[in-house]
């Protein structure tokens, strides 16, 4: 059987670029041999190449995302994208594959654009009966006012960039005194800012991918951050619990994956995504969905696969063959 060519793209031009190169690292590693020919491209501001073994960059042609290896010309035959942030996880790059023809394992470029918009994401999803937190939007250069916003969303509450992950720029505010500070930090990673009220209960995270036309949610974790939120130090710099299964009730569970797949379903989605729920009084609350979740082996989507059984090499695996259909 031949190998197909297989182009892992990582990197990015977002504050993510480096969990992503890891992510990227992890996917290379895991991918079966002999199957694959694997390619790791970096996708970085400074330019587009895929890195060979012994270090040496080959530009990638972006008139039709080829490369060479030293030996031949390489067309891949799909991609297996672990982009987070722009351009891989906003629909730029899913828009331009789709242009040349090339499959890849990420959403289509609607659902990455419109899931990668917390706030129009969840306008859609609330008008589908989908439970989130009350929220307040700000323009950059539009008008500020804290009475207003506390009065929507309460204290304490969430500031947030509206298009950034790893969650960078994002503040916890307890006292008005505190509004205008995290505004500020938020409009240092993007001209548009969403304020939530802080729900309290359990957090927990859901993949959901799909396998052909079934759509599975993956086991459910349970994240407890020692800092007041799951913020960059949490997620990264070992300052967080993630337990998995999480230590949720069966019926809870149960309710949480069903919602997952629910929202998977209503956005349209394809490939691996992670949903973020707070579970408060019994009922889940929708934050976010990551459609380019994070694949190092410290990250919840490699957890959660293992838990439900599948190694990573099995579980990106059936990614890639759901796309090379």
């Amino acid at each position: 059987m031949e190998k197909k060519h297989i182009a892992v793209a990582m990197g990015g031009y977002s504050s993510e670029f480096e969990i992503s190169i890891n992510s990227g690292g992890v996917v290379c590693n895991a991918l079966d041999k002999n199957k694959y020919e694997v390619y790791p491209v970096h996708i970085l501001e400074e330019g587009w190449h895929f890195v060979a073994k012994d270090g040496r960059k080959h530009p990638i042609n972006k008139a039709d995302f080829s490369f060479d290896n030293g030996i031949e010309t390489i067309f891949p035959d799909a991609i297996f994208n672990t982009i987070h942030g722009t351009p891989g996880e906003d629909g730029y790059l899913q828009a331009y594959w789709k242009l040349l023809g090339i499959p890849h394992t990420s959403t289509d470029y609607y659902q990455a654009a419109l899931s990668f918009n917390k706030r129009d994401c969840l306008s859609v999803l609330k008008n589908f009966g989908i439970s989130t937190a009350n929220s307040y939007y700000i323009n950059e250069g539009g008008e500020i006012n804290i009475e207003e916003i506390v009065k929507k969303t309460g204290l304490p509450c969430f500031v947030k960039p509206n298009r950034s992950g790893s969650s960078f720029g994002i503040s916890k505010v307890n006292e008005m005194d505190d509004m205008m500070p995290a505004i500020e930090k938020a409009f240092t990673e993007d001209t548009e800012i969403i304020i939530e009220t802080a729900l309290v209960g359990t957090e927990v995270s859901v993949g959901v991918y799909n396998n052909g036309e079934e759509i599975i949610a993956l086991p459910v974790t349970e994240i407890v951050s020692e800092n007041e939120f799951f913020d960059y130090e949490a997620k990264y710099l070992g300052k967080s619990q993630e337990i998995t299964p999480a230590r949720i009730s069966e019926e809870e569970t149960k309710m949480v994956q069903k919602e997952a797949i629910s929202i998977y379903r209503l956005l349209n989605m394809k490939g691996i995504t992670r949903s973020e729920f707070i579970i408060q009084d019994g009922k889940p609350y929708f934050l976010e969905i990551n459609t380019n979740p994070g694949l190092s082996t410290e990250s919840i989507i490699p957890k959660q696969a293992r838990e439900a059984g599948m190694t990573l090499t099995e579980f990106f695996d059936l990614l890639i063959q759901n796309v090379l259909k």
